[in-house]
């Protein structure tokens, strides 16, 4: 079907100087090897002709990929895969070539990892169905599903569209390249490391196959990477979809199904968790919304309350660009969810803590004086309560700091209300 050598496409130059603009941008860590994005440029310079000629003569090896555990918001770990620089240049080089010849196979109702297509419009796409009357949710959970992937079924899958050798190669390569853990190296016989710039990719080749047994069925589907609900209209019709999905999944596709984690639920049940949002009815509407999920809530809070610390000893400029920061990248995230009221309190409690933040930078009795006076305190005031005996929290709350430092000039100041920039870009 695709008749010139993908191999030659792959190690093109425009594609490669593409593929290291967009490693460059996506940043990250180094790999196995100690090798910093920054690094990248002059090694290229002086190894890019050998490295090509390894890839053509099917003798390069790529690095073990340096495994790490990245927390989770509610406890445990995630293992996350980081292939060296080098490496993610060449798994770059592949995924821009690969791409637009696997992408139109997908499904209509996959949207995880794929041009143009974004969590939202999964949100979306979910609540249509909702609100057309299939309200009883299968939410199938893989265990972990990057760390099981059977690299056979997987590369017999790629090699139905790839029929260029050298390719085909190259990604098994990839595959069973190893991981580092501290000091130890170990194999990678299943698995696809979650973190390697190819790795989106082949887990939707692998799942796609599920894709069309839904599609086979009339399910109704929306799949975001290994996330996936399906919705039905009766109890009983999701309890039979359940079966029968884990079973293909685990029979046809050799992954693994999480028993207790995947789940026959309502929208509006509180344990009803897609993609970071929650739902619930509007019975004015008669509709099913989105929200963030009350785990996200919390998570956003935990991080706003780790930079608005009392103690964190850095200018409150810089304090203030970091917390904007969270804000933009949550609030646009979330923007199709319905927030406006929670936005509000969040708000008020980030003003809360800032002024805090300030009171104690402030440190001395003079020092708190002289600002005060500043912000139009008179002397004698300014005075006595910059003597005040009370903490921190209870002075922000108080009218010392509401009157001084108010919500008008922390935004003067620069500090984002998450209300406001809600209500600029919500769809």
């Amino acid at each position: 079907m695709y008749e010139r050598k993908l191999i030659d496409k792959i190690l093109d130059n425009d594609n490669l100087n593409q593929a290291f603009k967009q490693v460059k941008r996506n940043k990250g860590a180094a790999g196995f090897d100690g090798m910093s994005i920054e690094d990248l440029d002059g090694h290229l310079l002086k190894n890019k002709d050998e490295i090509i000629r390894q890839i053509r003569q099917r003798k390069y090896q790529p690095q073990p990929v340096l495994r790490v555990e990245i927390p989770k918001p509610n406890g445990g770990t995630r293992l996350l895969g980081i292939p060296t620089v080098t490496d993610r240049l060449i798994q770059q080089a592949i995924t821009q070539v690969l791409t637009p010849m696997f992408d139109n196979q997908f499904s209509e109702n996959s949207y995880g990892f794929r041009p143009r297509r974004y969590a939202e419009m999964a949100i979306l796409k979910a609540l249509d169905f909702m609100n057309d009357g299939y309200d009883w949710i299968v939410d199938i959970d893989l265990e972990r599903f990057f760390d099981t992937v059977h690299h056979d079924r997987l590369m017999n899958l790629v090699s139905r569209t790839v029929n260029d050798g050298d390719v085909i190669s190259l990604i098994r390569k990839f595959l069973e390249s190893g991981v580092q853990i501290d000091e130890e190296f170990k194999e990678t016989v299943i698995g696809t490391p979650q973190g390697g710039n190819l790795s989106p990719l082949l887990s939707n080749i692998m799942l796609n196959e599920l894709d069309k047994e839904l599609e086979s069925r009339g399910l109704h589907f929306v799949r975001y990477a290994d996330d996936c609900i399906i919705m039905v209209k009766s109890e009983m019709s999701a309890k039979r979809v359940m079966r029968s999905a884990t079973k293909f999944i685990e029979e046809k596709l050799g992954l693994i199904v999480n028993a207790k984690k995947s789940k026959v639920i309502r929208p509006n049940d509180p344990d009803m968790k897609f993609l970071g949002f929650g739902f619930f009815k509007d019975y004015q509407a008669e509709l099913y919304k989105a929200k963030p999920h009350q785990k996200s809530v919390e998570n956003f809070k935990y991080k706003l309350k780790q930079l608005s610390r009392k103690n964190w000893g850095v200018d409150t400029k810089y304090q203030v660009e970091r917390i904007n920061q969270l804000i933009r990248g949550w609030v646009n995230y979330f923007r199709i969810g319905d927030m406006k009221t929670l936005l509000g309190k969040i708000d008020s409690h980030t003003r809360f803590r800032l002024r805090m933040c300030v009171w104690k930078k402030w440190k001395t009795a003079k020092n708190r004086r002289k600002n005060l006076i500043k912000l139009g305190m008179n002397k004698s005031n300014a005075y006595k309560y910059s003597h005040t005996s009370k903490g921190a929290a209870r002075t922000a709350y108080s009218w010392v700091l509401t009157t001084t430092i108010t919500n008008k000039r922390l935004a003067k100041f620069g500090l984002i209300s998450c209300k406001q920039h809600y209500s600029k870009v919500h769809v």
